[in-house]
């Protein structure tokens, strides 16, 4: 009975070591999974947020426009009298009265007065004024911006403008030299502009509200309805073109629009970006997309250098030549053409940095590789829109 009992219970112990070891095997089994399934999952898209990609339907600058005085400049303002007229008819409105001949001053320049009316702006709200002056003023350094109205598109006056002007430089002259830091004939004043009037404004039609895309594509309009649609659990967007969604309101949202604009611009959306190069000639810089790819093709680039000097002798007569003889003037040009021997280079690929690499392995100039990426771009190897700024 005893020799039975110990049987059992050696195999009791055998089967709970075959479960343990079985157990162990799941878990290191799912460890294995779990660490696999890591790095084998496709890495999902970079995402914007929807506010930094578009905006709702109104809500954009306005701009406004008025006319001004700059004063208290140190003999470099305008020398018509253009200016003066303007303060006679300002001191004419106060009382006084003055002639213009009596008013003989280079203090005064006339200028534009430019500002930004923000989205949504309460009367109170100060923003930036641009000055610019619109006479022959040198320099407006110093001056200081009398009162002037500024109106928008509608003719109302929004915001009045005033303050020292501040042009971020200087420009100083003696009698035989000068010297000048940035555009002494524009400058700012920081929170010179006041705005007065409210503009009207309403946010959607009641019912539905548009938000435009900064860059119109259809990838992205389409990617932007259907995670609006996901979150709101219904179908409230559709886009209308490459460049607007149009979203209408949930009934919960009726009274709580901001609540609603709030969670839309919250929300990221994988931004599809078309493979686009921008070339800029003038400085020779060059920015590529991440989409960028070229067909294998093979490339022989050299340089022609041609230089050309123009060295002009002068034949003279000699002594005791006749009456005759003149002193004339020999054109001597000397041409020299130098090519660099250039051999095929295979280039080819399929991301940014194997672009790069093959474009580079050139060992180019800037200059050289603009005229490589139009002659890619002619040939068709270069699958890429071709910008030049």
């Amino acid at each position: 009975m005893r020799s039975e009992k110990l049987k059992k219970q050696g195999k009791r112990r055998k089967a709970g070591g075959r479960n343990l070891k079985a157990g162990v095997l799941k878990i290191v089994f799912i460890s294995f999974l779990l660490l696999t399934s890591h790095f084998l999952l496709p890495t999902s898209a970079s995402a914007e947020r929807i506010k930094d990609i578009a905006s709702f339907e109104g809500v954009r600058d306005n701009q406004l426009l008025g006319y001004g005085l700059v004063v208290g400049l140190d003999g470099t303002g305008d020398k018509g009298q253009a200016a003066v007229q303007g303060i006679i008819n300002m001191l004419k409105r106060m009382g006084l009265t003055i002639k213009t001949e009596d008013l003989k001053s280079k203090n005064i320049a006339a200028v534009v007065v430019t500002a930004a009316l923000p989205p949504f702006a309460k009367p109170g709200t100060k923003v930036d004024a641009l000055v610019s002056t619109i006479g022959d003023a040198k320099s407006i350094q110093g001056g200081t911006l009398l009162l002037a109205p500024l109106k928008g598109p509608d003719g109302k006056v929004y915001a009045l403008a005033q303050g020292p002007v501040s042009i971020g430089g200087f420009a100083v002259a003696g009698e035989a030299a000068a010297v000048q830091k940035n555009h002494a004939t524009a400058g700012k004043i920081p929170e010179g502009v006041t705005i007065e009037i409210e503009p009207p404004f309403i946010l959607g039609n009641g019912s539905d509200i548009r938000l435009f895309l900064h860059k119109a594509d259809f990838t992205t309009a389409d990617a932007v309805s259907r995670q609006i649609n996901d979150t709101l659990n219904g179908a409230y967007a559709s886009p209308l073109d490459p460049s607007a969604v149009k979203l209408s309101i949930p009934q919960e949202y009726k009274d709580n629009l901001v609540g609603l604009i709030t969670k839309v611009e919250m929300l990221s959306v994988a931004v599809d970006m078309p493979a686009k190069v921008v070339i800029n000639e003038r400085t020779g810089t060059i920015v590529m997309g991440d989409n960028v790819k070229i067909s294998p093709v093979a490339i022989a680039h050299g340089s022609l250098t041609i230089e050309i000097k123009e060295r002009p002798l002068v034949s003279q007569p000699l002594p005791f030549a006749p009456e005759k003889a003149e002193t004339v003037t020999v054109p001597r040009t000397d041409i020299a053409v130098q090519e660099q021997k250039g051999s095929l280079v295979e280039i080819s690929g399929v991301t940014l940095g194997d672009v790069v690499k093959a474009l580079n392995a050139l060992g180019v100039t800037p200059r050289d590789l603009i005229s490589i990426l139009q002659a890619l771009k002619a040939s068709g190897a270069l699958r890429a829109e071709l910008e030049i700024i």
